[in-house]
C-alpha cells in the first residue's frame, strides 16, 4: 500500500510512520518529493490496515496498492528509474547497448571482440565465464579465469562488463569482476539466488524466463528490490512458441507490458530468441521500435571458433550494421 503524507510533514511524522509499519511487520520505503512524501509499505497487506494508518495524525490517505510487486510497480514509482552502470546510464532515454561473446573461451577471440564493438559503439561488454548448458557434457565457461579475461577486455577498451551468476555460492565472486550480474532464464525463479543477487550493491541484469509471464517477470525483480538492490534491469529474451525458425519468439509485446506496468529498464535479447544470425538484426531493431531501454546481442569475432552458441552470434561487420541502424531508431524515439 502507499502511505501518502500531509504536505510539510517534518522528520518526526516520516519516522513515526516508519515505526509503525515497522511494528506491523511491513517494510517502508520512502519517496521524497519537492511538496510531499510517499511511503510505500511492503509486506502481507489485510483490509484493517487503511484504517490503523489513517489515524496518524501526519498521514492524509492511503491507497492500496493492488499489484503483488510493490517496489518495482509504478504505482509507486511514476517515473522510469536510471541505473547507473560504472558511469553508463540505462533508462529514461538511455540506452544499454551490450554486445560480446556467449562464452569466454579464447583471450585473444575475446579482446578482438571487444575492441570491434567498442569502435562500432557499444557501451557495454558481455561474456559469460559460467555457462548454463542442456548437457553436462558441452562447454560449461572458465570460471574465474573467464572472468579474469572479461575484466581485462573491458578494462582495456573503458567497457563496463555483463556476466552471468548461476549458483548462490558464486555470487560473491561473480561481483567482485562484473559491473553487472546477470540471472538468466532459467533461474528467474531460483528465489534463493534473487535474494543473494539482491544483497549486492550492483546493478542485476535479469532476464524472463521462457514460459513466464510479465506478473511472474516482475514478482522475480521484486525479491531483488526487497533486499535492498534497486538497480534492477529487465530483459525479454524469447518465451517458448511454435515456429521452427526460430529458438524461441521475442515477444515486444512484453515489452510494452513491463514498461506500463514498471519503472525498471527494460531491454531485449535478439540472439538466445532467434538462434540464428539472420534473425538478430530485425528481431534487435523491433524491441527498440517497442520502447525497450537497449539491447544485449552476442558478437563473436570468428563465430565458427566458438564453443557455444556460434550459429547466433553477430560477425564484426554485421554488429557494426545493427548500431548504425539502432542509431536511428534511438534517434526518432528520442524526438
Amino acid at each position: 500500500m502507499l502511505i501518502v503524507l500531509k504536505s510539510g510533514t517534518e522528520q518526526a511524522g516520516i519516522d513515526h510512520v516508519v515505526d509503525r509499519l515497522d511494528q506491523l511487520g511491513l517494510k517502508a520505503h520512502i519517496s521524497q518529493g519537492q511538496f510531499r512524501t510517499i511511503i510505500g509499505a511492503m509486506g502481507e497487506e489485510n483490509e484493517t490496515l487503511p484504517d490503523l494508518l489513517t489515524t496518524i495524525d501526519c498521514v492524509e490517505r492511503v491507497v492500496p496498492v493492488m499489484k503483488p510487486y510493490k517496489m518495482a510497480s509504478r504505482d509507486l514509482q511514476k517515473e522510469n528509474s536510471i541505473i547507473d552502470v560504472s558511469g553508463v546510464k540505462v533508462g529514461g532515454g538511455n540506452y544499454a547497448l551490450i554486445a560480446g561473446p556467449c562464452a569466454i573461451e579464447i583471450e585473444e577471440d575475446c579482446h578482438a571482440t571487444a575492441k570491434a564493438v567498442k569502435a562500432a559503439g557499444a557501451n557495454m561488454l558481455r561474456g559469460g565465464a559460467f555457462k548454463p548448458r542442456t548437457s553436462p557434457y558441452s562447454f560449461q565457461g572458465m570460471g574465474e579465469e573467464g572472468l579474469k579475461i572479461l575484466r581485462a577486455c573491458g578494462d582495456e577498451n573503458g567497457l563496463p562488463i555483463v556476466t552471468e551468476v548461476m549458483d548462490p555460492r558464486n555470487v560473491e565472486l561473480v561481483a567482485k569482476y562484473a559491473d553487472v550480474v546477470q540471472v538468466g532464464a532459467r533461474n528467474m525463479q531460483n528465489f534463493v539466488l534473487l535474494s543473494e543477487v539482491g544483497k549486492i550493491r550492483k546493478p542485476v541484469l535479469l532476464k524472463r524466463g521462457s514460459a513466464n509471464t510479465v506478473k511472474e517477470w516482475l514478482m522475480s525483480a521484486e525479491y531483488i528490490l526487497s533486499e535492498g538492490n534497486h538497480d534492477v534491469i529487465l530483459c525479454e529474451r524469447g518465451s517458448t512458441g511454435f515456429e521452427p525458425e526460430l529458438r524461441y519468439n521475442l515477444d515486444v509485446g512484453a515489452i510494452v507490458a513491463a514498461k506500463r506496468n514498471t519503472h525498471l529498464p527494460v531491454i531485449v535479447d535478439p540472439s538466445h530468441a532467434a538462434g540464428h544470425r539472420d534473425f538478430v538484426i530485425d528481431l534487435a531493431l523491433a524491441g527498440l521500435a517497442a520502447g525497450a531501454d537497449g539491447f544485449m546481442v552476442e558478437v563473436h569475432n570468428c563465430p565458427e571458433r566458438a564453443k557455444c552458441d556460434g550459429p547466433q552470434a553477430l560477425t564484426d561487420v554485421l554488429f557494426a550494421q545493427l548500431m548504425d541502424m539502432a542509431k536511428k531508431i534511438i534517434a526518432a524515439r528520442q524526438c
